[in-house]
Formats: C-alpha cells, structure tokens, sequence
C-alpha cells in the first residue's frame, strides 16, 4: 500500500496548484500525507485487526478511521467525512466522491482472491460511500489493484474494467488541458486507471497522474497503488516517502507490509525484496 502513499504525498503540493506537466521534483519540502494516506493506513490497520473475522471488518474500519481521523484532524477531509468522523453513531452519507476509492488500496492487497477483494472492499466502503458510484469505484480501484499483483496484464485488467466498470475511452493526452478539478468516483476513478495503464514504470505512473491536474493526490494516490502492484516501487522512493510519515504511521505501514508483502526495486529496476525490507532496514529505530 506505499504506492497510494507516495502518489498522496507527492500530490499534496499539486491539489491546489495543479502542474499539467511530467516534468517536475517527485518530493518537496510542500509535500506531506493527506487524508488519503491517513485514511489508507486506517484500513490496513482495520483489515490487520479483524483478520479473517469478515463480521467486524466494517466495524474495525469505522473505528481505525475515526481514530487516525481524530489523531490528524487538519489532513484535508471532506466537510461531510469531517463530520463523520467525530459522531458518536456514524451513519453512511450516501457519497459518491473519490474518498471511497482513494483508501482501498489495502483491500486489494489483503484479499486472497478477486470475490474476497471486492467484497471486502465494499465492507469498508458501504460505512461511508454507499452511494452506488461510491461502491463502484472502490471496487474497480480494488479489483485492478488485485489483479495487478496476481500477474494479469494491462491488456487483461484494462478488459476487465471496462466490462464491469469505466469506458476508459480517451488517453490522458486527449483530457489533460480540458481536465478540471472533481472529486467524485467517476471523474476521477477512471483518470487515475488510466495513468498506470499509460506508465512506462512505476515513477511514470505518478508522473502521469500528476499531468492531468485535477484533485492530483487522490488521483496519483489511486494510481499509486495500482502501479505498485503491477511493477514494484523503487527503494529510494519508498525510503523518502517515509520520511514523511510519523512513527504511529509508519508502525502501521510496517505492519501490513510485512504481512502482505509487495515488491520493493533497486536502481537497475530489478527486485530485490520487498517494501518491508526496505522500511524495515532504514526506519526500524522509529518503532
């Protein structure tokens, strides 16, 4: 799940002030985790604590997601979502924006199968975002993510989302000037798919989603996670995209990498461990 983190944090400093171009500085000293990494990392950590006990899962999520969203309360939630998170008995709000979409990156890692992707994936989607476009584009972020690491191809998972999901009928070329800034799932959902179908690497993927503008870190978060597991991430990057995590977030980090490992890629592209290892050899001092 490092991939939605390193799109959010280097997408931070572009929501506002987008930059219709791949020429850029991956990491600046703007740059920091929004609610799309927070809320990520309550995920995981709901999946970590429910484990196989599928009852609890959306139980687990509501409360990791109102824990970590009390704890970093300014990290750019949604007016309805803010409200959410601070009520005593939280009730989904029929939502459709790409909230649903930018924190599932964890479901599709976990789940040991596409139907266990999905579903869970609607388990911790249906407690905000039960909004039918709301449920769809976490799922279709969640089954290309699965697919991704399960060695489908692009050719095989952009078939698969566009039988059951998006038209995916333009290229970024064709959208990128005209692209304005939305946050529902399916203004977004498909953009952010089709820069990792258009990605040379995983770098290129963030780049990609960066140049359509945009709300560009949820964009590049959604992307993020699907190009991470269908290349690997570099090793440099997943190292300075720690530095911006705190220790609570990066135990978290740590945890789910370690028990759903992805692959982590040294200088010359070639894999040499995973995410895990690469946290785990430069920021073990932390926990």
């Amino acid at each position: 799940m490092i991939g939605a983190i390193i799109g959010d944090v280097v997408g931070s400093r572009f929501e506002w002030k987008n930059h219709k171009s791949k020429d850029f500085e991956l990491f600046d000293i703007k740059c920091r985790p929004t609610d799309d990494s927070v809320m990520s990392l309550a995920v995981a950590e709901a999946i970590l604590e429910s484990a196989d006990d599928i009852a609890s899962q959306g139980k687990a999520a509501v409360a990791s997601m109102q824990r970590l969203g009390r704890i970093y309360e300014n990290a750019g939630y949604g007016g309805r979502f803010i409200r959410w998170i601070w009520e005593a008995d939280p009730q989904p709000y029929h939502s459709y924006g790409n909230g649903a979409a930018m924190r599932v990156g964890p479901c599709g890692f976990a789940a040991r199968s596409l139907e266990e992707a999905k579903a869970l994936s609607a388990r911790v989607t249906e407690v905000t975002h039960d909004h039918p476009e709301g449920m769809k584009g976490a799922e279709a972020e969640t089954a290309a993510i699965w697919l991704a690491r399960s060695g489908s191809s692009r050719a095989e998972i952009r078939d698969y989302v566009v039988r059951n999901y998006y038209a995916l009928g333009f290229t970024l070329d064709q959208i990128r000037d005209p692209y304005e800034f939305d946050v529902s799932c399916q203004g977004s959902v498909p953009v952010a798919l089709e820069a990792f179908f258009e990605a040379a690497d995983f770098e290129d993927a963030i780049r990609n989603a960066i140049s359509v503008g945009g709300d560009s870190d949820t964009i590049a978060a959604m992307t993020g996670a699907v190009a991470e597991a269908y290349f690997g991430v570099p090793a440099d990057i997943i190292e300075r995209a720690a530095g911006f995590l705190d220790p609570r977030q990066l135990k978290i980090l740590c945890r789910f990498e370690k028990k759903y490992p992805s692959k982590a890629l040294n200088e010359k592209g070639k894999v040499e461990g995973t995410v895990f290892d690469v946290l785990d050899r430069c920021f073990a001092k932390k926990f």
